[in-house]
């Protein structure tokens, strides 16, 4: 087993993160890096503790969560999980702006692969959220009300914008292959939530995944969701790889006579420019 025992198997390295790439950006500094993540942190928080508030209301049972579907659906589980890595990774980046330091590095080892796994999946989900959104699940009814028409370009389209976001304005990536297997394995165990909210609250979260309405169509549908999960992170993989290449080349010199007069410059304080 190489250093680090399977760490560097699940996209751990040893030492962790030494080019700090989960506090930096090629655009901005750490603080405004920081800033933005929390910012839109505060504003997934909002649309999260609305829609529960709303349904509780609608539903006239505001003291019991028991009622509200809110967490059965991919889409909600998805966001919740944007939510958590922009104010993970929006406190690690302010404290790395403010302090120098690095928690991440500091972590266990365990919660330093949650954070790289999750990474992979809110640059990856967000997208395959949006894609079954707007061609199987969007309608009229949309944007029937005001409430509806900015929920759902907050959770169907918003989603895809942050996750661009940490895909092209950030240092984080590229995705680690095995990830990829972890992600199918969290799509096939949302199929469970599926039935079993079938089971004990009497509906389907997604009526393509009904198979009385579906039939043989069913087998389809859930071959084509992992097969779109496949697609969309080999997307993002390479997405990152040449955003990485790009930065090289723009900001790293490449030729003995570019050293010489990267040399003769100050070097920048941090990695971004």
């Amino acid at each position: 087993m190489s250093k680090g025992g399977i760490y560097p198997f699940l996209g751990v390295s040893h030492p962790f993160d030494p080019d700090y790439s989960f506090v930096t950006s090629p655009v901005f500094s750490p603080f405004v890096l920081a800033i933005l993540r929390l910012t839109i942190a505060s504003y997934a928080l909002f649309v999260v503790l609305f829609a529960i508030i709303w349904d509780s209301v609608r539903l006239k049972n505001a003291d019991s969560l028991s009622d509200i579907r809110y967490f059965s659906f991919f889409t909600e589980l998805s966001y919740i999980g944007l939510l958590a890595y922009f104010w993970a990774a929006g406190v690690q980046t302010l404290v790395y702006s403010v302090r120098g330091r690095y928690l991440l590095q500091k972590w266990p080892r365990p919660l330093q692969f949650l954070h790289t796994l999750l990474y992979s999946t809110i640059t990856t989900f967000p997208i395959l959220v949006t894609i079954a959104y707007w061609t199987l699940l969007s309608s009229s009814s949309s944007f029937a009300t005001r409430f509806r028409s900015w929920q759902n370009i907050s959770i169907h389209a918003m989603n895809s914008g942050m996750a661009l976001f940490e895909i092209f304005c950030t240092h984080g990536g590229p995705l680690p292959w095995i990830h990829l297997l972890f992600a199918e394995i969290f799509l096939a165990c949302y199929l469970g939530v599926v039935y079993i909210t079938r089971a004990t609250q009497g509906f389907y979260t997604y009526d393509f995944l009904d198979p009385h309405l579906q039939h043989a169509k069913l087998a389809a549908y859930i071959v084509g969701i992992a097969v779109a999960q496949i697609i969309i992170f080999t997307v993002v993989h390479l997405l990152i790889r040449l955003r990485e290449q790009l930065s090289r080349r723009l900001y790293v010199p490449s030729t003995p006579e570019a050293i010489d007069e990267w040399e003769e410059v100050d070097r920048p304080s941090s990695r971004a420019v």
